[in-house]
């Protein structure tokens, strides 16, 4: 049986999505960085997925969060790179810089290692440029080793884009 973020519980949000960025004639871009590409390779996937999966970027860096998605270096040393504030500019200029026009973006700390008492290990913020220029943000703090906090970020990556597309 399926766990909430298990890798079959992963495939079938993104045929979920997929169905949905089908039939409202949408494409996706994904920005990611604690998740490393995991969101892009759980949608690329899926057979038929360029239909509706126009690219995905892994920008890791604070220099490739400025050069690939045109994050102000202001915005990430006021905010810092994980920030609902930093997350918001990731989804836009993801979809600003490609021909998509739905975008997720993923920064965190996913540890062992990097946390602070404000942002400890397990803080992930998460953003949503969707069609109408919105765009949408949160901030989770997970739990459990690495592997835990990656898996259930892109489960809630996706979770977010499909609940916010339907």
């Amino acid at each position: 049986m399926a766990t909430r973020h298990d890798d079959e519980a992963l495939a079938m949000l993104a045929t979920a999505l997929a169905a949905e960025m089908k039939m409202l004639g949408r494409r996706l871009v994904t920005a990611e960085s604690c998740t490393g590409g995991w969101i892009a390779k759980v949608c690329t996937d899926l057979p038929g997925s360029s239909e509706w999966f126009e690219r995905g970027l892994v920008t890791y860096s604070n220099e490739a969060k400025i050069d690939l998605l045109g994050v102000k270096p202001g915005d990430l040393h006021r905010f810092g790179a994980v920030s609902e504030e930093v997350a918001a500019a990731m989804a836009r200029g993801a979809v600003e810089n490609s021909r998509a026009d739905v975008a997720v973006s993923v920064s965190g700390i996913a540890g062992p290692d990097g946390g602070t008492p404000d942002k400890p290990v397990g803080t992930v913020c998460f953003g949503w440029a969707l069609p109408d220029d919105r765009v949408e943000t949160e901030i989770h703090y997970l739990g459990g080793e690495r592997e835990d906090v990656r898996r259930v970020s892109v489960a809630t990556a996706l979770e977010g884009l499909l609940s916010r597309l339907t």
